[in-house]
């Protein structure tokens, strides 16, 4: 089976998360996508998070009518906090699945140009295959210059690739990326939190669960 791995802050999940989803699924025929929101990024946030229950809660209500994604607890926080990091995450999750299963990790293009600064970044690819939600702008060089050094191939070899746009697939010695394109839901967590301090309606950026949840639950009033 097809695997898709999810990860982020999800604060809040909203239609954007879900369309690429939606999308990556249906391209890749993932038998199972694992949402799975963190407890702490390892990246700085320019604000605090909200409680991971309310994150997680509101990933299980936005995944509630699909059967094919899970709402996952891996990076839940524990007694000891830590930074989580993707890699580390996935470790954990690769046990339970089955040898026959393949891997992938969702993500958008913005993100995976800053692949190359995860924590073990080289051995990341070797664990799983990428999918990247494309926009319009971004070349194949623009992907694999985004690799980590050791992955990444020569200037000569790159340049060609800037006259292609980021699309199809790119394979090199231990790298598989696919690029995914026609993703074009803009919106973002951010939209969002100033919807909500603004007193807007949220209905065409998450999904109406979880927009009452945030009603209900008074969130990002104060951000």
């Amino acid at each position: 089976m097809n695997i898709g791995f999810f990860g982020g802050s999800f604060d809040p999940i909203h239609r954007g998360h879900l369309a690429l989803a939606n999308a990556a699924r249906d391209a890749f025929a993932l038998g199972r996508t694992h949402f799975v929101p963190t407890t702490t990024p390892p990246h700085k946030q320019k604000y605090a998070l909200a409680p991971f229950a309310d994150r997680y809660a509101m990933v299980a209500l936005a995944t509630a009518s699909e059967k094919f994604f899970v709402p996952s607890l891996l990076e839940a926080p524990d007694a000891q906090p830590r930074e989580n990091y993707t890699i580390d995450t996935i470790r954990r999750l690769k046990p339970a699945l089955k040898k026959s299963d393949k891997l992938f990790v969702l993500i958008g293009i913005d993100a995976f140009k800053d692949i190359a600064k995860w924590r073990e970044a080289e051995a990341l690819f070797r664990e799983c295959e990428f999918i990247v939600a494309n926009r319009p702008g971004f070349s194949l060089a623009d992907v694999a210059n985004s690799l980590p050094e050791k992955l990444r191939p020569s200037a000569a070899v790159i340049k060609p690739f800037a006259k292609h746009s980021a699309i199809g697939d790119l394979v090199l010695p231990g790298v598989t990326v696919h690029l995914l394109d026609g993703v074009n839901e803009k919106v973002s967590a951010t939209a969002i939190r100033d919807a909500v301090r603004a007193k807007k309606p949220l209905g065409k950026l998450v999904d109406p669960t979880v927009a009452e949840y945030i009603r209900k639950r008074e969130l990002y009033k104060g951000r």
